[in-house]
């Protein structure tokens, strides 16, 4: 079996809430809780949910920009979790990210050469001669002229921007790349370019993504795989024509009916949630979906659901382990056994 680039194992980053005068943990915020998945050479894993669900900590935290509570990172087939000062540095040039806003992630006091360069400055990489190269190079891979080099920030439009964020991203010849909801702050007619950028710079220079998004239509487009999350856990993956096709998880369902149909025609059963999302500093028990759940029963208000292999369709239902045949196992707690 081959080694995936990027591997996720029960993956926690829990913030604590403070109160008072000492300023006293009091709770923790629970917005990534035993997340584990998988992401091969050359694909890209589609990330969706609400906003709030833990999309973006989850991104961070595999980066090591948040440090992780608790669970493993691996990289390349190596442990990652835990390491410090030139490993972790070397770490950072094969493992970037693309951050959501255009406008607040470029600084504006800063040329557009300085901000490509800055990576291949920290990193040590070439000659002043051989940087500036680079940069100019990596410019053009993104669809903008080399002379742009010494404007500034606030001189281009959002889509503009957000190529000059990929271009500092990869300038740095990354293996890996998140891109944290790259077009969601981009107009519409600007969003399909910039997808259609990523898929060539992908083809291009055998990246590996893992694309966070709440456009699920942007997500089939450009995905191998797609992980539902819900409330800081992975409620559905599986490949992207399978969950478009067939998904399993009633909230996966949920998110995929709102999604505007093309053809006027045809008139879409539109599956409306009730209530708003929990808070993550007190999730409900047993299955989080199950407040808001159209199928739950009582075993899901009780006891969270395993995880369930569907031929690589993975799945955390009671409903789907029934209409499976799976029997659910119960585990009483001492106090109530006989």
């Amino acid at each position: 079996m081959t080694t995936p680039l990027l591997e996720i194992r029960n993956l926690k980053k829990y913030f604590p809430v403070r109160a008072g005068v000492l300023q006293t943990v009091v709770g923790h915020v629970q917005a990534v809780d035993d997340v584990s998945f998988q992401i091969p050479e050359g694909e890209t894993l589609g990330l969706v949910g609400e906003s709030g669900c833990g999309k973006t900590t989850a991104g961070r935290t595999l980066l090591r920009l948040y440090e992780p509570s608790e669970g493993k990172i691996l990289f390349d087939g190596k442990d990652v979790t835990h390491i410090h000062g030139r490993e972790l540095r070397e770490l950072r040039a094969d493992m970037q990210i693309v951050f959501q806003d255009p406008y607040s992630s470029l600084n504006p006091r800063m040329t557009i050469k300085s901000i490509v360069e800055e990576g291949l400055v920290v990193h040590r990489m070439g000659t002043k001669a051989e940087r500036l190269e680079k940069v100019k190079d990596t410019l053009r891979k993104v669809g903008l002229d080399p002379s742009y080099i010494n404007r500034y920030p606030h001189e281009f439009s959002g889509g503009q921007r957000q190529r000059i964020s990929v271009a500092r991203a990869l300038a740095l010849n990354p293996r890996f790349m998140v891109l944290d909801e790259p077009i969601s702050a981009l107009d519409v007619s600007i969003q399909s370019q910039i997808i259609n950028l990523l898929n060539d710079l992908k083809e291009e220079f055998k990246l590996t993504y893992l694309f966070i998004s709440h456009d699920l239509s942007a997500v089939k487009y450009i995905s191998d795989r797609v992980a539902v999350m819900y409330l800081g856990e992975i409620v559905e993956n599986a490949t992207s024509d399978e969950l478009y096709i067939n998904p399993r998880h009633p909230y996966t369902k949920a998110l995929l009916s709102a999604i505007p149909s093309m053809d006027p025609k045809t008139k879409k059963d539109r599956i409306v949630l009730e209530g708003d999302v929990p808070s993550p500093i007190n999730p409900p028990t047993g299955c989080r979906f199950h407040p808001r759940c159209p199928v739950a029963m009582d075993v899901c208000s009780s006891i969270s659901p395993k995880p369930l292999d569907l031929d690589g369709h993975l799945v955390r239902c009671h409903a789907v382990e029934q209409e499976e045949g799976q029997i659910v196992s119960i585990s009483l707690p001492e106090s109530a056994k006989p």
